[in-house]
């Protein structure tokens, strides 16, 4: 008889704790015991994990720095009929963490990919905030400052951020320029953890909450400002034209121009067009 076809692995994205270890889901912490290897961001937070539930899996890295050599071991291992569960330091993988090139190269390849849902601090933070929306836009770490295009995020939809805390403060300052006093926003800080804190405010008022203690800027942000008004994506349309206008015409006749094609008005767009002249 000819030698029968290797099964092939099965690829098991799974979300972990953020913060609580008890949130583990059941189903998780059984395909974590039943991995033959467990495909961590950071092995060492990931070991907490797997010994608070007697798991002795092996571990291998897969983080920004060494995503694509460890994509192909671990390919390799599915290919041979191993089951490889992947999970990030906190939360779902893929979102704002490794693990997308994996299961893209898994996808290409015919591999079975399972998802194991559980813990995404996106998620609890906007569950937790209360804004009527039909749609959420999910905008993850904002750029460096001279890189941020706010314009593109304003619309009739909450925007979900990840924010580090040396930068929080500097970006919740340019989401008060951009957006004004009263719009609202909630911050979330330390989400299921020992000094977690969930508040809603205008965004005047978020500058002077954060900077009302020294453990206000410490630890995991998430922020989440609420819905603008229908009208913004044209807005935002217009801002993108005008700049291209501006690039040959003087600003006042950009501006002219733009309010004509948009209907934003003219004040308004000349007042743009200045800012961004060099």
């Amino acid at each position: 008889m000819p030698p029968s076809t290797p099964t092939r692995g099965t690829l098991y994205v799974v979300a972990t704790p953020i913060g609580n270890l008890a949130d583990a889901s059941p189903r998780s912490i059984e395909i974590l015991r039943a991995a033959d290897v467990v495909a961590c961001e950071d092995t060492r937070t990931s070991r907490t994990l797997l010994a608070h539930h007697g798991i002795a899996a092996r571990t291998v890295a897969l983080h920004a720095h060494n995503e694509r050599t460890a994509t192909e071991k671990l390919l390799r291992a599915l290919r041979e009929g191993s089951r490889v569960a992947l999970v990030s330091d906190a939360g779902t993988p893929g979102v704002s963490d490794p693990g997308a090139l994996l299961v893209a190269a898994a996808h290409r390849e015919g591999l079975r990919v399972v998802p194991v849902p559980g813990p995404n601090a996106a998620v609890a933070a906007y569950s937790a905030a209360g804004f009527v929306a039909d749609r959420f836009l999910f905008a993850g770490f904002l750029p460096a400052k001279a890189a941020r295009d706010l314009d593109a995020l304003d619309g009739p939809w909450s925007v979900i951020f990840y924010e580090a805390p040396h930068r929080v403060l500097e970006t919740v300052k340019a989401l008060l320029e951009r957006f004004g006093p009263e719009r609202e926003l909630v911050i979330a800080r330390e989400l299921s953890k020992k000094f977690e804190e969930t508040a809603r405010m205008r965004l005047a008022d978020a500058p002077a909450w954060l900077a009302a203690g020294e453990h206000r800027q410490q630890g995991e942000f998430v922020l989440v400002l609420g819905p603008g008004t229908a009208r913004a994506p044209e807005r935002a349309l217009a801002l993108r034209m005008l700049k291209l206008l501006a690039e040959k015409l003087p600003a006042a006749e950009a501006a002219k121009l733009t309010a004509r094609i948009t209907g934003v008005p003219r004040n308004e767009l000349y007042k743009a067009a200045l800012k961004d002249k060099p």
